[in-house]
């Protein structure tokens, strides 16, 4: 099973284009959506998980119509948004107990099972009995997949999962997705490059409600071979290199900014060729220059 999207189109009440003709292809496994904040992924999330209408263009799963049987899509539907609410003193286990009986889980012994093999499979089966306002920002996250795979979904869809957690809770999360898009089809809405470029198989960027590239990204990365070219510059200078040459991106390193430019020319002595990365592409892309 695979989610199509064709030609999706919104625009809000105050004139922003949100999505201006998404069309995306996304299989089973692991789907990266890479975008600054405002680029439109939270309003794509929110059209396929059916909690906002699109102006135009369609959404199937299947053989399932997104934009019209939205019972049916909810389901079949995982959602973890970038913010979630929670009972803050209701324990682990009650919340999950709660949203097993919405999801149609009638049998107390059945809810019982699945609550605790799915609060073993993210790690929270220990704290089974705290209130969930007493935990960490990683366990909150977890505890975020644990209750958008209570129903077994087709689909899983997170919204910036990973931002605020410390590099431990940061992988243990990865490891948790990368199992789940084992059997199901997982977007991971992201401004984080490196969580879809170790996660994900496929990915899209988009920018300003726009798909700018929609394919692999290790490809992406290899179609910059030769192109990126890397130095330390002053700040003083930065103006000015950005009016002679294609600047991608540029960051502070030990004080002095360190510049990627992108040319399909090989550049002079004072450049040194730079092995390039799926930020690079994703700065080519979202400045029009590849």
């Amino acid at each position: 099973m695979e989610l199509r999207v064709t030609n999706l189109s919104k625009t809000y009440s105050n004139g922003v284009k949100a999505l201006d003709d998404v069309s995306l292809t996304v299989p089973q496994g692991m789907y990266g959506l890479l975008g600054q904040n405002g680029a439109g992924k939270s309003t794509l999330m929110r059209t396929i998980a059916t909690l906002q209408d699109a102006d135009s263009g369609s959404v199937t799963m299947g053989d399932i119509d997104v934009l019209r049987d939205k019972d049916a899509v909810r389901q079949r539907l995982g959602y973890l948004p970038q913010d979630f609410g929670v009972y803050p003193r209701i324990s682990a286990t009650d919340m999950l107990d709660h949203l097993a009986l919405l999801k149609g889980v009638a049998k107390a012994s059945e809810r019982k099972g699945l609550v605790e093999a799915m609060l073993q499979k993210v790690n929270l089966y220990e704290h089974r009995k705290k209130a969930l306002a007493s935990f960490s920002g990683g366990m909150r996250q977890r505890f975020g997949i644990a209750q958008a795979l209570i129903g077994s979904p087709k689909l899983l869809i997170v919204d910036e999962p990973t931002a605020g957690l410390d590099p431990g809770e940061r992988n243990r999360f990865y490891n948790l997705l990368a199992e789940v898009g084992e059997s199901v089809i997982v977007i991971l809405s992201t401004h984080i490059v490196e969580d879809v470029l170790e996660l994900c198989s496929k990915m899209a960027i988009i920018h300003k409600g726009r798909v700018l590239y929609e394919g692999d990204p290790e490809a992406a990365v290899q179609s910059l071979e030769g192109k990126i070219y890397s130095r330390k510059i002053t700040k003083a200078d930065l103006k000015s290199y950005e009016e002679q040459y294609k600047v991608i991106s540029n960051k502070m390193v030990a004080g002095r900014p360190l510049i990627h430019v992108y040319s399909e020319e090989v550049l002079d002595g004072e450049f040194a060729a730079a092995r390039p990365s799926l930020e690079d592409v994703f700065f080519s892309k979202i400045g029009g220059l590849e």
